[in-house]
């Protein structure tokens, strides 16, 4: 057991991009974790593919380090706001947060949400001033925006009392001052044990652990993480799991493991404060709190903001249904998706009317994107529809999800993204020069009003701008928002794309799919440059005869058809559209595959706007 005086709980936190993960590399590497000769990757936190291929944390995760004999706990979150409920879960766990803030970019819509939480919930910080060896950087300016952002969020006399180090992290260099250049990462780690406070004493004595995330490992199973909050842990130890809804239920602790490094080790025993990982609770969820088995006492469970937009995953009911899939029931997408929502609590999970139809609510359409994109490489195979806004109804009137939007852009940009941001009801509500051509604007929009507008952000920036968004509460709806001004091409049967059917085709619009590959009535194989749907004949093949032009025969050149990944495709389709994923493949098709189908529903959708029974 570690004495409490010798523990520190931090937690890393900052808005997306601004180097958390790549710091604690350098606190890890500096702690001495890593052997002199051992290869380690860069951003090491990030264990997970998709983190590594999309360059950005998903996933909170903890490891520890030891420091003059104390141990730092040190929780790496993720800065992107679809992922904020594990950085709600990550704040239940420690006593004090480092929050990072870029020298050129400051504090953006996420350095605001996860400041807030912390100062709510009583938390000191650690100001990081990171990456000051940016050419724009302009760390005093930063600073002062800083201290105004915590007196905006009602930060109290001693919170707005918190040491300011500025760092390169990718050379794990610190220092308390701007004009002496840092040497290594010792100020921080100084800061942290003069600054966080070890964890409080136990108001009690009897067991009490809040699970704040789960594990998984092949030996032993089930793991629940999380922090005592009072009394003692062993192995072999009987005690009593409080559920949702003030159920009860024992079990026994089979292994304990606490954290150094990236390693989990067992441990004997574990008191207050600590971090540790318990085996032996194979149906424990996050949220349940570990109690003494005579007198259990629960804690508080975790809350979490309310999710914002919601998707429906269905069983995929296409022509190619089956064909690359692995598991590919509705049966199979159920327990898949009630796995997730055990696992995760910033989404639900819900049933439809229909048995192979289930609804998803998330933070946003990049979490509801990570989940599909996880469940593909597991091999399920499954439709999904375009991304929408969870409405509510306040005092009879129907309310809409709001976001705030933070947009930096060079200056010959800013009429561009205005114009379009116009008929999407953007509301413009800051517009600051940043200095280097480059100005900030800042937007209030409804949250549909932001679907699809990412690639046509950086269309219209020349791939210059940055944007990012957080919730920002709920106002009446705003009404019809357009959404893609381009109609569809679909296919007009099943077969395999033809070179010479491509060729004429091309001239119509943009194509997303090559020659060569296996399409389907119904299916969208590409983008019409009117905003009607056009169906076509894409297997359609030269007819060849014996006899003979005068002139030549037309070379076919087909121009690159336009790469459509998962997120890309989520953000394209309109309403009557899906997105079918399978392990191999991203395909979008209508809802209603059928032309004659979809025909009599438009007839019937504008005889409805008319009126007419």
């Amino acid at each position: 057991m570690i004495a409490r005086e010798n523990i520190r709980n931090v937690a890393i936190v900052a808005h997306v991009d601004h180097g958390k993960t790549t710091l604690v590399d350098h606190m890890l590497r500096q702690a001495g974790i890593f052997r002199s000769n051992e290869a380690v990757t860069e951003r090491v936190m990030d264990s997970n593919d998709l983190e590594r291929e999309k360059g950005i944390t998903i996933l909170a995760k903890n490891t520890a380090v030891t420091y003059k004999g104390k141990q730092i706990n040190i929780i790496d979150t993720p800065g992107h706001a679809d992922f904020g409920g594990e950085v709600e879960r990550g704040l239940r766990l420690v006593d004090g947060v480092i929050l990072l803030v870029d020298a050129a970019e400051g504090p953006l819509p996420q350095t605001r949400f996860v400041l807030s939480k912390a100062l709510g919930m009583g938390l000191k910080t650690v100001l990081v001033i990171n990456k000051i060896d940016r050419q724009d950087a302009r760390p005093k300016e930063i600073l002062d925006q800083v201290y105004s952002l915590y007196i905006d969020l009602g930060a109290d006399e001693h919170q707005l009392e918190f040491p300011v180090l500025y760092t390169i992290a990718r050379q794990g260099q610190s220092s308390p001052s701007l004009e002496q250049p840092g040497k290594s990462l010792e100020p921080l780690f100084e800061a942290i044990l003069s600054h966080i406070s070890p964890p409080p004493a136990p108001t009690q004595e009897q067991l009490q652990l809040l699970v704040a995330n789960l594990d998984y490992d092949d030996y032993v199973g089930r793991l629940a993480v999380g922090r005592v909050q009072a009394g003692r842990l062993a192995p072999n130890m009987p005690v009593a799991v409080m559920r949702d809804g003030g159920k009860i239920e024992q079990g026994k602790i089979v292994k304990l493991y606490g954290f150094q490094g990236l390693k989990r080790t067992e441990i004997a025993d574990a008191g207050p404060g600590e971090i540790v990982s318990i085996a032996g609770i194979e149906s424990i969820s996050i949220g349940d709190t570990i109690a003494d088995a005579e007198r259990p006492v629960a804690l508080p469970r975790i809350t979490v903001d309310e999710p914002t937009m919601m998707m429906i995953f269905k069983v995929n009911d296409g022509p190619l249904a089956g064909k690359e899939g692995k598991y590919v029931t509705s049966r199979n997408l159920r327990e898949r998706l009630y796995r997730e929502a055990y696992r995760n609590v910033s989404i639900r999970v819900e049933d439809t009317e229909t048995p192979d139809a289930f609804r998803v609510v998330g933070r946003g359409e990049l979490q509801l994107a990570v989940i599909i994109e996880t469940m593909r490489r597991e091999g399920y195979e499954l439709t999904a529809s375009n991304p929408e806004p969870v409405t509510k109804t306040i005092d009879g009137v129907l309310h809409e999800p709001m976001e705030l939007m933070f947009c930096d852009v060079p200056e010959g940009s800013v009429g561009a993204v205005t114009e379009r941001l116009g008929p999407r009801k953007g509301r413009m509500t800051d517009m600051t020069q940043l200095g280097g051509g480059r100005t900030r604007l800042v937007f209030r929009i409804p949250a549909r009003g932001l679907i699809g507008f990412r690639s046509e952000f950086l269309t219209i920036t020349r791939g210059e701008g940055i944007m990012s968004s957080q919730f920002d509460g709920y106002e009446p709806w705003f009404g019809y928002i357009p959404k893609r001004a381009n109609g569809a091409i679909v296919s007009d049967r099943l077969g395999e794309t033809v070179p010479y059917a491509l060729f004429s085709i091309q001239e119509r619009g943009h194509l997303f799919v090559g020659p060569g590959v296996t399409i389907y009535e119904g299916m969208i194989i590409g983008e019409h440059v009117h905003p009607s749907e056009l169906n076509v004949n894409a297997c359609r093949e030269k007819k060849l005869t014996n006899i003979r032009a005068a002139g030549r025969d037309e070379n076919v050149i087909l121009t690159p058809p336009r790469e459509m990944g998962l997120e890309k495709a989520l953000e394209w389709i309109a309403d009557d559209e899906l997105v079918e994923v399978t392990p191999k493949s991203v395909r979008m098709r209508k809802k209603a595959l059928s032309s004659g189908e979809r025909y009599r529903a438009e007839r019937d959708r504008k005889r409805e706007e008319r009126g007419e029974a």
